[in-house]
């Protein structure tokens, strides 16, 4: 099997976790290969987050305050993945990023330094209706209450979604939308079709 590189964007509640781990299973099962890479930074945050450095201290009061992650962070997390552990022989699933305008044209030094061949980007797309009855009445959380949902919708509207205009403006890149309101056998069949697997 050709090499794949995958980018899952959507805003939270879509659903992209559960299919990058069904599309990891799947690459696993049928190129035994190639090693299968997921690259998820929300877990790697949170790990860091536990430390007790001044920069850690001095995030955790940003973010206390409902301010955002200095943008130099992200980059840095994955940055660190990748280098850890991209081999030049594998496949590569990423969820969580990019997140930031400034982070995708970033993230494309590196796919391009790592001679990736047509990532394809992965859109969920899904009302907003549909992803505050997930969160809020679905997942229950301690952050996932109406105005914490409402406001992480609005970033990701304004913020993520120039994100992904810099892949769908790029001819490196091939871009597919989902319905991500399907059900999770369907998205991933829709997932696997698109990119031809």
């Amino acid at each position: 099997m050709e090499l794949q590189t995958i980018i899952l964007i959507g805003p939270s509640g879509c659903g992209k976790g559960t299919q990058a781990k069904l599309l990891k299973e799947y690459l696993e099962k049928n190129d035994t290969e190639h090693p299968v890479h997921y690259f998820q930074t929300g877990e790697k945050f949170r790990e860091f987050m536990e430390g007790d450095t001044y920069t850690q201290h001095k995030i955790k009061e940003v973010l206390s305050e409902g301010g955002l992650a200095p943008g130099f962070l992200p980059i840095w997390i994955w940055g660190s993945l990748f280098i850890e552990g991209v081999t030049g022989n594998d496949h590569i699933i990423t969820d969580g990023f990019p997140r930031r305008a400034e982070e995708s044209p970033i993230l494309h030094t590196a796919f391009t330094f790592y001679e990736r061949k047509q990532p394809t980007v992965v859109v969920f797309d899904l009302d907003d209706e549909t992803i505050v009855e997930r969160l809020v009445e679905g997942r229950k959380r301690f952050d996932d209450t109406h105005e914490k949902v409402a406001e992480r919708l609005k970033w990701f509207r304004r913020d993520v979604s120039l994100a992904i205009k810099f892949f769908e403006e790029n001819p490196y890149y091939r871009v597919i939308h989902v319905d991500g309101s399907k059900t999770i056998e369907e998205v991933n069949r829709d997932i696997l079709n698109a990119l031809g697997i």
